[in-house]
């Protein structure tokens, strides 16, 4: 369902209007974000200092000069400034690298030119249903939208229903769109592998085994994402080139109503608005399930979708590795910015966190089984792509591990890896931390959202992301562990599952442990300003989830305690007076009988 008052439809042609292919040998044409920017000095200053300073704050608190020495110490002592000092390096280290891979993006990011589709290409629209997990008004809406979507030859719209609902059937039915369905069928349900039962690409797969033959390509949306109208105009025409494997757009949520899911879509901003961009100068941008088109061949080729909690980027990453048989070029993708189906984002806390958890997870999975095959199966600059997008989350989870570390070491045990001038420290961090943040606030210009103000500066989703790095942490023991992941449907349609205090025990966790240790410090003397300021903003980001959850449950419960005495005076006006002999006699302000 899309909500009144955005314009999608401007936000529907982001990439440009429609040209006709030149050549007869068509390749997919680009234009670099930055040649469309009249103040590009200012880019590329950012881009290069940004780097730049964050580069020397490294240098500069891991200089040897700085090592902490200590005459006579005890070795436990001695060993844990040792870690502190290759916390610090590592916290810094990986600073850099994300700040190199902001600014290779701003520098790199570009749109396909939009072409009119080939006519006469056969194509399959799908969706998936899971009986009881997705309300059926919201599947109603997804198949409706389907069904207009308009394409210059043939066109089948196809639900996949894991259940073989009743009631699934006859809206199909009702719409003229056709059923599958591998319930029962054994071969289509197995314990692992491309048809692994209750999962997504284990639905896709088994479809693909039955009726992919039939077609050229195939359209899909996740059920709560409703298609545009030319969904279908906008990414088939990049097909025209034979090494397209797919075509993705962004994510952006329809629901954009409670703070949990606006900040959801704040949080996906750089990736959408200028990650996905970037890999288009590698004709790699990552697969994204949420809203696609695929070319048949392509998939079959690698065997399906892959089994993973995340079937779509680790796809990606399998059909990037290899080569296109017809032309022996690697086959290739694309990101248009052009928003061209609607969904909905987790509504609450509980949904946000499950949604995180298998995101991350799925990356871990794809680092520990996937990654290791490229280096020699995937050209460089892809690599390098899908490098830098792949370490963001461990990047994250093991930056809030050596940050807290950090913190406990000195607030303890007074440990201290280096010792630096506090005003050099200063200038050169609040220098570096300023071109960060005037770099992202930059390329918000970018932005690919309907949703969010023009002009906002992102600042929910920057606080979402910094939120989210225990639940990254946490994924990650799990992946190394190798504790068993599953695929879990995101409540939709209304159905958000209720947060309880419960929901935020991991931040509540680490925040009690950093209460302790600032305790701890007041104690023992350790009283260095910077450390404890820093375990207080890692124990305000802990509690930050919470308190929000816990204000918005005031407002709530107050906005509903000041209506009830309205509702009730509304409802008291609606009863008759009586009068004598119990006839009924018209409240104030009534009106009776006809003029």
């Amino acid at each position: 369902m899309r909500p009144e008052g955005y314009h999608y439809d401007t936000y529907s042609r982001l990439a440009g209007p429609l040209t006709q292919p030149s050549g007869s040998a068509y390749r997919v044409q680009y234009t670099k974000l930055l040649s469309r920017e009249p103040h590009r000095i200012r880019a590329v200053l950012l881009m290069t200092l940004a780097p730049v300073l964050t580069c020397m704050l490294l240098v500069y608190l891991v200089w040897p000069s700085h090592w902490v020495e200590r005459e006579g110490g005890a070795r436990w002592l001695i060993g844990l400034d040792a870690t502190m000092l290759v916390s610090i390096g590592l916290i810094e280290l990986f600073m850099v690298v994300n700040v190199v891979s902001i600014a290779h993006a701003t520098m790199v990011a570009r749109d396909p030119v939009p072409v009119v589709p080939e006519p006469g290409t056969r194509v399959a629209f799908l969706t998936t249903y899971v009986p009881g997990k997705e309300p059926l008004s919201m599947l109603r809406a997804t198949l409706e939208g389907a069904v207009g979507v308009t394409h210059t030859g043939p066109l089948d719209v196809w639900l996949l229903d894991e259940g073989d609902d009743a009631q699934a059937r006859a809206l199909c039915a009702e719409l003229g769109v056709r059923h599958f369905t591998r319930f029962g069928v054994p071969e289509w349900n197995r314990d692992s592998g491309v048809h692994k039962t209750r999962t997504k690409h284990g639905n896709y797969n088994a479809w693909i085994a039955m009726h992919g033959g039939e077609y050229d390509f195939f359209a899909s949306v996740d059920t709560d994402h409703v298609p545009l109208p030319n969904f279908l105009e906008r990414m088939m025409g990049y097909f025209r080139d034979p090494d397209v494997a797919f075509v993705v757009g962004p994510q952006v949520y329809g629901n954009y109503t409670s703070p949990v899911t606006k900040a959801a879509e704040s949080q996906q901003f750089l990736f959408h608005a200028l990650i996905q961009r970037a890999g288009n100068r590698y004709r790699a941008p990552m697969f994204v399930g949420t809203n696609n088109v695929v070319r048949v061949e392509a998939v079959k080729q690698v065997g399906g979708l892959y089994d993973s909690i995340t079937e779509d980027m680790a796809t990606g990453f399998e059909l990037h590795r290899h080569r296109n048989p017809r032309t022996g070029g690697y086959w290739r993708s694309v990101y248009t910015p052009d928003v061209l189906a609607v969904g909905e984002g987790p509504a609450s806390w509980t949904d946000f966190f499950t949604q995180q958890l298998r995101w991350s997870r799925g990356t871990y999975e794809t680092l520990f089984k996937q990654y290791w095959k490229a280096p020699l199966r995937m050209p460089a600059g892809r690599l390098f792509s899908y490098t830098l997008m792949l370490v963001y989350y461990p990047m994250t989870a093991v930056n809030w591990l050596l940050g807290i570390l950090s913190c406990v070491l000195f607030l303890w045990f007074g440990a201290s890896g280096t010792q630096v001038a506090a005003s050099v420290w200063l200038m050169l961090y609040s220098d570096a931390a300023a071109l960060q943040i005037g770099l992202y606030l930059w390329n918000r210009r970018h932005n690919v959202s309907p949703h969010e103000p023009q002009g906002s500066g992102g600042l929910a989703g920057m606080a979402m992301s910094a939120l989210s790095a225990p639940i990254y942490l946490k994924s990650l023991g799990s992946a190394v562990a190798r504790t068993p992941s599953r695929f879990v449907v995101t409540p939709k349609g209304g159905d958000a599952s209720a947060d309880r205090m419960a929901t935020f025990r991991i931040h509540l966790y680490w925040a009690a442990l950093l209460a302790v240790s600032l305790l701890a410090s007041v104690l023992l003397g350790h009283t260095h300003a910077a450390m404890r300021t820093w375990a207080a903003l890692a124990m305000a980001i802990s509690l930050a989830p919470a308190a929000v959850w816990l204000t918005t449950q005031y407002r709530e419960r107050r906005a509903g305690e000041a209506r009830q005495p309205a509702a009730r005076r509304a409802e008291k006006s609606k009863e008759p007076a009586l009068a004598g002999g119990g006839s009924p006699t018209p409240v104030s302000g009534s009106t009776t009988g006809g003029n």
